[in-house]
């Protein structure tokens, strides 16, 4: 295990597609949502302390919820649970969190991740991480996990990889790599990084987010994701995707050098503050004023005064579709965001009919591919129901189909007024 490892885990969400499980007082990473005794954020912790240190993992969350995170990773300590006043997106929480560490180990090699995601296969997960850390310590580069799609899938944004593919046994190619990181976008890198400076980034196209189509070499067809030149190497991202529709989707997928954006992302510590430095300057230069302040008694004094007067922008927005240095990880290890009810039923063990339930209680009858969440107590009779959502806590009773859930923010608010 390498002491120069860093992990900081976001677990400051609401969780409101999970409603009614999940509420802005409990949401869902702090939830045992698949029903195995262990919550999502127990479970992400977890997984990471194979690859760092407990000492070395820091949980930045809202400070409504710093009961709860102490309550459930005891083992961490209670001074890197680092507590934002007000929610303000990833990138301010990545830069606390980033600014603090720097004053921790100036040499840390850093994960980021969600607290919310499932991942079936540790085992692939740790080899992936530890390969990425091993590239990001060795080189200026901001590197993010893509996951091989299996299907067109329309609700994740995607990733798209250019060719030659690096790894960590090709230095040359990845210093060629590095030198020629101009030719992303249309402009050069010191007039887009003046631009940028400046707010003037603009994204391109319907379904682009600020890093242009110019492919960087010749990028031949790999077939799908059957196999094809980007299994398990490094590659050079050409483009960031929105969320696409399901014709553009199947387009990816046949492409074969499109994986979904999982949100998790390696880079040293060098490499992430130089970034915020060059694209996000005003936000960098707030986090630096708490420098003589982190890991003091006077760190959270600073951050209640400091953090609402951050942009509220997301990572991706304010360094990854503008830096030139952006490489992608491809990875298969059983990835799921657990974002909505729909997810959780695809990932839960289910009956020959389809259907998967929690609850000591539920009877279940001509219904297939429902997903049935009730309290053990609860004495439940469901019968003739195909493709519905079934879920009672916290003094709310939800039926909805789960084409539909998409309107589960709408009912929530129909319900509680807000």
């Amino acid at each position: 295990m390498n002491n120069n490892n860093y992990i900081v885990i976001m677990a400051g969400g609401v969780g409101s597609r999970f409603w009614p499980m999940s509420t802005e007082e409990k949401p869902k990473q702090f939830l045992d949502v698949l029903g195995i005794g262990k919550t999502l954020l127990q479970q992400t912790v977890a997984r990471f302390k194979t690859i760092a240190p407990a000492e070395n993992i820091l949980i930045v969350t809202s400070s409504k919820y710093k009961e709860l995170v102490i309550a459930q990773c005891p083992e961490l300590l209670e001074s890197n649970i680092l507590l934002e006043p007000c929610m303000r997106n990833t990138a301010p929480c990545i830069a606390y969190a980033a600014y603090k560490i720097k004053g921790l180990n100036a040499k840390a090699n850093m994960v980021v991740a969600p607290s919310d995601h499932l991942i079936t296969n540790e085992a692939e997960f740790v080899r992936i991480i530890e390969n990425g850390l091993e590239f990001t310590a060795n080189n200026e580069a901001l590197l993010t996990l893509g996951i091989q799609p299996h299907r067109p899938e329309t609700g994740y944004g995607y990733i798209q990889a250019a060719s030659p593919s690096i790894t960590n046994d090709d230095p040359d190619s990845y210093r060629e790599g590095i030198n020629s990181s101009a030719q992303i976008g249309s402009e050069d890198k010191s007039k887009r990084s003046t631009d940028n400076q400046r707010g003037n980034f603009s994204p391109k196209g319907e379904t682009e987010r600020g890093i242009s189509e110019v492919a960087l070499g010749n990028f031949p067809p790999s077939g799908g994701t059957e196999g094809g030149i980007f299994e398990g190497a490094v590659s050079r991202v050409t483009a960031f995707k929105e969320k696409p529709n399901l014709e553009t989707a199947q387009q990816y997928l046949a492409a074969g050098n499109f994986f979904w954006n999982s949100g998790i992302f390696l880079w040293s510590l060098k490499s992430i503050l130089n970034a915020f430095e060059a694209y996000v300057p005003e936000l960098a230069a707030i986090f630096q004023k708490g420098e003589e302040f982190y890991n003091t008694g006077k760190e959270q004094a600073f951050i209640d005064e400091m953090f609402p007067i951050c942009t509220n922008i997301s990572i991706d927005y304010a360094v990854m579709e503008k830096a030139g240095n952006i490489y992608v990880q491809p990875a298969d290890f059983g990835w799921s965001d657990l974002g909505t009810w729909g997810s959780l039923w695809e990932k839960r063990e289910r009956c020959e009919q389809g259907n998967t339930v929690v609850g000591e209680k539920v009877h279940v009858f001509e219904s297939s591919n429902c997903i049935v969440n009730m309290p053990k107590d609860k004495k439940v009779v469901i019968q003739g129901l195909q493709d519905f959502i079934v879920v009672e806590d916290n003094d709310v009773l939800l039926i909805c189909k789960k084409e539909e859930e998409q309107r589960i923010k709408e009912f929530r608010t129909a319900v509680l007024g807000a």
